[in-house]
């Protein structure tokens, strides 16, 4: 699923007296059941939840002694900034929460940024005992919504953050946390605090890697068609024109664009079957189960290669559907009709020599003793926002497997999670010139 780049091995050096100090300071039990209590609340994007557990996350940050930027977000401001990156969910609020530790007038040598919005919870009876947000602990791992998309994230930033302060180090350079909503949504959160001011040197988003250092993703475009019918009385289905029945060649041809546009993926994502996908999530059409639907609403996703400007993403799919119109009796004279909303995700993507991706490395092999790969991720994420608008070196390292992600099985293993936290602590040590 990655590709290891040639020459990137690092010689890590000897862990220095202060280093170990961070490390021996991560308090273990505290980590994990921090992630269970952060599963027990609903966060789900858009709800109080997620306002509930941006609470948490300030009120923690200062016990610790950060100096804490806690706000509410201008929702009526950012949905007119050029860069908005569009929302599904509806809300009424949002909070967005930067905790800094060391000197207030330097930039932080490292932020470690996670997310606590959550998507919805599906069928329920999907779900062990019902309860998507249990948090159970089973057989060295622990589940939930949530639990690897990314409360393990943010639970290892924080034990980050709390091992810092413990172990009584001195940092040369400041530390910061950054917890942020609506990312599962199209990246608000993330936008909201770049253009807030918050910067960094570098940047590790926490979210679920498997292991492998994330330098790039793809982008994810939210699309609406609506696919006209003629109404008819079932019983004569035929002097009407069903909108399913219209929307087949549609589908079809979603497809077809679907494989040209994996035909070539970059070399980050060898293995990888379709970095690009395209795929509908919504379709509703119809009103009564007698009567011949005369719309169809379908709601899918584009997804938006490396380096692709999503303008020239959203002009191919938009030729297809015009293609496939053409081709169509019925379609030729009722068009489908294309709308863009929602989550508006364009790619990332950190270059592989950035010293950063060798310092994560480093810290990877002298933790984990192990060589990592670097890869690319077909899901859109924050780290578009935070190297784009921010400016800022930014990669994904953090425990979980995306395939556990949005399912209701979801959860991560606790060995993985202690792991990669302890690899964060290290790099974080690195990074800000712990010492005694």
């Amino acid at each position: 699923m990655s590709t290891v780049i040639p020459g990137r091995r690092i010689e890590s050096a000897e862990l220095s007296a202060a280093e170990l100090r961070v490390l021996d300071a991560i308090d273990e039990q505290a980590l994990v059941q921090d992630l269970v209590e952060t599963i027990r609340i609903p966060s789900v994007t858009g709800s109080d939840g997620e306002s509930d557990l941006q609470h948490r996350q300030a009120g923690r940050l200062r016990g610790l002694g950060f100096e804490v930027d806690a706000w509410k977000l201008d929702l009526a401001a950012l949905a007119v900034m050029p860069d908005h990156p569009g929302t599904e969910s509806l809300r009424s609020e949002g909070y967005g929460v930067v905790g800094v530790l060391g000197a207030r007038d330097a930039v932080p040598a490292l932020v470690l940024q996670g997310h606590v919005d959550v998507v919805p919870t599906g069928d329920l009876g999907k779900w062990d005992d019902r309860n998507p947000f249990s948090g159970d602990i089973r057989g060295g791992s622990i589940r939930g919504r949530g639990a690897c998309d990314m409360k393990a994230g943010v639970a290892a930033n924080m034990a980050v953050a709390r091992a810092l302060v413990a172990s009584g180090v001195t940092l040369e350079r400041p530390f910061a946390v950054h917890s942020v909503i609506s990312e599962e949504d199209g990246g608000l959160g993330a936008f909201a605090t770049m253009t807030r001011g918050h910067r960094a040197e570098a940047a590790v988003i926490s979210e679920p890697t498997s292991g492998r250092v994330v330098v790039a993703n793809a982008g994810a475009l939210t699309f609406e068609l609506r696919v006209a019918g003629r109404a008819a009385h079932a019983s004569v289905r035929r002097s009407g024109h069903s909108a399913l029945d219209a929307f087949l060649p549609i589908y079809v041809a979603l497809t077809e664009l679907e494989l040209r546009r994996n035909d070539r993926p970059h070399r980050l994502f060898d293995g990888t079957d379709l970095p690009y996908p395209i795929s509908i999530g919504t379709i509703h059409a119809g009103d009564w189960a007698s009567s011949v639907p005369d719309l169809l609403v379908a709601e899918g996703r584009l997804g938006v290669q490396l380096g692709e400007d999503p303008a020239q993403a959203r002009a191919e799919l938009v030729e297809a559907i015009g293609e496939a119109c053409r081709a169509d009796p019925w379609l030729r004279d009722n068009p489908v009709e294309i709308a863009w909303h929602g989550g508006q995700f364009g790619s990332g993507m950190l270059d592989p020599a950035d010293p950063l991706v060798a310092e994560v490395l480093g810290a990877i092999e002298r933790v984990e003793h192990r060589d990592a790969q670097l890869g690319g991720a077909p899901y859109g994420s924050d780290l578009r926002v935070y190297a784009g608008i921010g400016g800022i070196p930014t990669l994904h390292y953090g425990p979980g497997d995306v395939r556990y992600a949005h399912a209701p099985r979801e959860q991560v293993d606790i060995a993985e999670l202690l792991a990669t936290t302890r690899t964060l602590a290290l790099l974080a040590a690195r990074r800000c010139g712990a010492h005694r």
